[in-house]
């Protein structure tokens, strides 16, 4: 028997309105990415003024987290949060049968250790090799920078392994085959250690475009206090009170603003926009292959298809959203978060140029199969956000697998959604206040009250392909393991047809389950898959990471 589900036009259109960035920026010339050399954080005879040791913290940005933002970020992030369906690629993140041997497991293991890595080098760099020329304030930055993107890694390894190694000497990480595992609570002391270091020292305002803040700082504070308040199996007050603290500072201090429309979030033309308080920052370097891993890969395998990026990649035609996420939208046209993040038939996206095989250039129509070819549907939402177009939609700074569109860490309405989870009981008024400021600018109706399950669902409708589902679920787990499972168990994965009304212009899309389908499309998910396993390579060098986790001794050198 089949089942169908209709969207119809039935919201009005509602918009916020975006403030002006009051953020002055410290004027140094050239942007920090153009700054070479790129590996000049491992270079202890570099440090020697403050454009130096802002050259070296420049890689933080981007080349550390390339191996995760590659792939494993939207395997892991995406599919493994409900969000990516597809039927052959990452099908086992989809299906919740991760592996030791899983390559975006290993991917994302080695680029949160090398982001570890390279954050502790810069760290002592700065401390012990630091010229006479060198500003206190710049060096107190340089170290801060280290310590926010440690903490950050720290964030996704605790939350996707659990128990994990906390390293702050570098001859430990290459060396030393006894490492042990750090437990839950030790490794979350260590995050918060880390970021409220950041929260002291960073300025309030960047001192380069694109460079981290206090308020960045802040916000991603407020995030982790969020988190950590589930981790005793209940959720602590104090840690929910931190987290509404600082998110509140971050939405009346920072001067961070809603961009007006959802939409322009993800074009290259609006990196470090107003609403951005955190994001790795991508850059352009065309014919330049010792810059491999400088650039944002992600359009290459999420795209459908070559005639939207211009070159022989566009490898996401075999996957797009799940009809899980596609069902918590209010309605797929008036809310503008589902035509920025996934792609139905017929859609038009006059910023992106198309050009078919054989075809000329045109502004981009989402294919729709045809009548007369005996398929008058599709069956993939196609993935549109971080989705970028061709070199000539860029100012020409798109290159195979490359763009500079930035990946955010962090934004303002991350932090609205964050403050308004933290204050849902002690303030609900208060909370359903900043929930609304979401909605609004999604172009979808307030609500007059809300729970948490409300909030959660605008996080993913929020945050959709920006790899953050999977966290909310990490976040869920830590004080409703049972409930986390029930929610991944009864996510709809499986394939769908999606019928549009007319072409062009569509206004309306059915989305349907073949009465003939019999792939599978919900996945068991308990205590046992739902950590992912350390990569096997690594349980191989270090054979003590089997081994009970100890407390971290917080007397060592951080």
């Amino acid at each position: 028997m089949k089942t169908v589900m209709k969207k119809y036009i039935q919201k009005a259109k509602m918009l916020v309105g975006g403030l002006v960035l009051a953020a002055s920026l410290w004027g140094c010339g050239e942007e920090f990415l153009d700054r070479p050399p790129l590996d000049a954080i491992v270079d202890a005879n570099f440090y020697q003024n403050d454009e130096q040791v802002l050259a070296g913290t420049a890689p933080l940005y981007n080349i550390v987290w390339f191996s995760y933002n590659d792939k494993a970020s939207h395997g892991i992030g995406d599919a493994r949060g409900g969000i990516l369906t597809s039927g052959s690629y990452q099908l086992e993140n989809v299906r919740f049968n991760t592996t030791g041997e899983t390559p975006e497991n290993g991917a994302s293991w080695r680029s949160f250790y090398n982001v570890v890595g390279q954050s502790n080098t810069l760290i002592n760099n700065v401390v012990q090799y630091s010229g006479e020329a060198v500003s206190d304030r710049i060096k107190r930055h340089g170290i801060a920078e280290g310590r926010f993107m440690r903490g950050l890694a720290y964030y996704y390894l605790v939350q996707n392994w659990g128990p994990v190694p906390i390293i702050t000497n570098n001859t430990t990480l290459l060396q030393d085959t006894t490492i042990a595992r750090n437990t839950v609570e030790s490794v979350w002391q260590f995050i918060i250690k880390d970021f409220r270091y950041a929260v002291d020292n960073l300025p309030e305002s960047s001192v380069q475009e694109g460079r981290l803040n206090k308020w960045s700082a802040e916000g991603m504070l407020a995030k982790m206090y969020l988190t950590r308040a589930g981790i005793s199996g209940t959720r602590d007050q104090d840690d929910l009170d931190s987290a509404a603290y600082f998110a509140k500072r971050v939405i009346d201090n920072s001067g961070a603003s809603l961009m007006e429309d959802y939409e322009d979030l993800f074009k290259t033309a609006n990196n470090n926009n107003q609403e951005t308080l955190a994001a790795l920052q991508w850059t352009y370097n065309a014919g330049n292959l010792n810059a491999w891993g400088a650039q944002n890969s992600v359009q290459a395998f999420l795209a459908f298809g070559s005639e939207i990026t211009g070159f022989s990649d566009g490898w996401g035609g075999d996957i797009g959203g799940s009809k899980w996420v596609l069902d918590l939208y209010d309605d797929w046209v008036f809310d503008e978060r589902r035509k920025a993040t996934f792609m139905f038939p017929g859609d038009h996206y006059d910023y992106i140029t198309q050009v078919p095989a054989g075809g000329a250039a045109q502004e981009l129509r989402v294919p729709a199969p045809s009548e007369d070819a005996g398929q008058p549907y599709g069956t993939r939402a196609w993935v549109k956000k971080y989705v970028v177009g061709r070199p000539e939609d860029n100012d020409g700074k798109v290159v195979q697998q490359g763009t500079e569109i930035n990946t955010y860490i962090l934004r303002l309405s991350d932090v609205y959604l964050i403050y308004a989870e933290a204050m849902l009981e002690t303030d609900p008024a208060e909370a359903l206040t900043y929930y609304n400021l979401v909605r609004e600018r999604a172009g979808v109706s307030t609500k007059s009250s809300i729970t948490w399950e409300d909030i959660f669902n605008e996080r993913i409708l929020e945050f959709a392909m920006e790899g953050q589902a999977w966290y909310e679920f990490t976040r869920l787990h830590y004080y409703d393991p049972q409930r986390t499972y029930d929610l991944l168990s009864n996510q709809d994965r499986g394939t769908f047809r999606i019928y549009p009304d007319q072409i062009p212009d569509p206004r309306m899309w059915e989305v349907e389950i073949p009465e003939d389908d019999t792939s599978p499309r919900f996945f068991d998910v308990n205590s046992s898959n739902f950590h992912l396993p350390i990569p096997s390579v690594e349980l191989s060098k270090a054979p003590n990471l089997r081994k009970p986790p100890v407390p971290y001794d917080f007397n060592v050198a951080e």
